[in-house]
């Protein structure tokens, strides 16, 4: 592991081995929590899918009242299939697969092909030279100056808040995640989950199409994935993208150190961080993926290692999206100008 120095770098430390001993009595899920966070979670969901689909006889602002609340749940469904896809929720792989495969299905996401990307994700989170898979496309302020003016442009219009969080999310679980996968590492299993999820979503559009109607399935579906997918990129957003994050080239990159200062520690309302699963804690995440969500707040509270990282709130957090370029000789995240800088104070 490592701590930043004044000037922005990190410097080395020998402390390995605590962190590794501070998160191993967390590491184990625990079946009557788990499957009470099912119940929780998915039922709520339902409930308020059905409450949505029949308000569309009162009025459509209750329907996206009722949305909303149901995008909330479905943010919450998302963390069990992300736990599930670390094999964290349950202690049996195969029940975690199941689990996730079912609600990979709720959440519009390929569970084995969101797995992949989303292990290289871990491996690769702060590494400059392995950008590029289940992360957010950022430049360096060299590479940006580099590029043709034409991707110059793309870039700011990839990163322009409400493409990013807005258009982009329901683009992303809509028609991105339909795909079918290019990557060579992935397995036969990977993008065969692709197939299968489609399939599965076509039957449940069609069977929902000649029951309660397309017109009226459509109009409760979308704004429950524009809802769960602008809020869940959004939270994915700020856990890696703020000015004092990590990146560091291969030769020089640490694990411990990425997860700990590359993964911010989003301190959230009690309310919306129930909803989200605890994922605010990302910094114990991406230290230890085997943690189950519940167990994150209770390993951040009980070692004081873990609580000399800078926290960002819902406030500070909205200055991260000024930032769009990392400075690799000030070691952090600015705008467009060497002059534009993001202060989280």
């Amino acid at each position: 592991m490592a701590v930043k120095t004044v000037d922005g770098a990190f410097a080395p430390t020998a402390d390995s081995i605590p962190w590794q001993q501070a998160v191993a009595g967390y590491r184990k899920s625990d079946m009557r929590h788990s499957l009470w966070q099912m119940l929780n979670s998915i039922a709520p969901y339902f409930v308020l899918w059905y409450l949505a689909y029949r308000s569309l006889e009162v009025s459509y602002g209750l329907t996206l009242a009722f949305a909303v609340l149901a995008g909330l749940f479905a943010v919450r469904v998302f963390i069990i299939f992300h736990d599930c896809g670390h094999g964290s929720f349950f202690e049996a792989r195969k029940a975690n697969d199941i689990v996730g495969v079912l609600t990979g299905i709720i959440t519009f996401t390929p569970y084995f092909a969101w797995r992949h990307a989303h292990a290289v994700h871990h491996a690769t989170a702060g590494d400059l030279d392995r950008r590029g898979t289940g992360d957010v496309w950022t430049l360096t302020y060299e590479e940006y100056l580099e590029r043709p003016r034409l991707q110059q442009i793309f870039y700011r219009i990839y990163r322009n808040p409400f493409i990013i969080f807005i258009i982009g999310p329901v683009i992303d679980f809509v028609v991105l995640q339909r795909l079918p996968l290019r990557d060579e590492r992935a397995k036969a299993r990977e993008k065969n989950s692709v197939t299968w999820t489609n399939l599965t979503l076509l039957a449940i559009f069609i069977a929902m199409g000649l029951t309660i109607g397309f017109t009226e399935y459509l109009l409760v579906q979308i704004p429950i994935i524009a809802v769960a997918s602008s809020l869940g990129v959004y939270l994915f957003y700020v856990q890696h993208q703020y000015e004092n994050t990590y990146w560091e080239r291969h030769e020089q990159w640490d694990y411990a150190t990425a997860a700990l200062y590359g993964s911010s520690y989003f301190q959230m309302p009690k309310v919306l961080q129930w909803f989200t699963g605890n994922i605010g804690f990302h910094h114990i995440h991406h230290l230890s993926p085997k943690i189950p969500n519940y167990r994150l707040e209770d390993c951040h509270n009980e070692n004081a290692m873990f609580q000399v990282i800078e926290p960002l709130t819902v406030r500070t957090s909205l200055k991260s999206l000024r930032v769009r370029l990392w400075d690799e000789d000030r070691h952090k995240m600015i705008g467009y100008h060497k002059q534009d800088e993001a202060p989280l104070e």
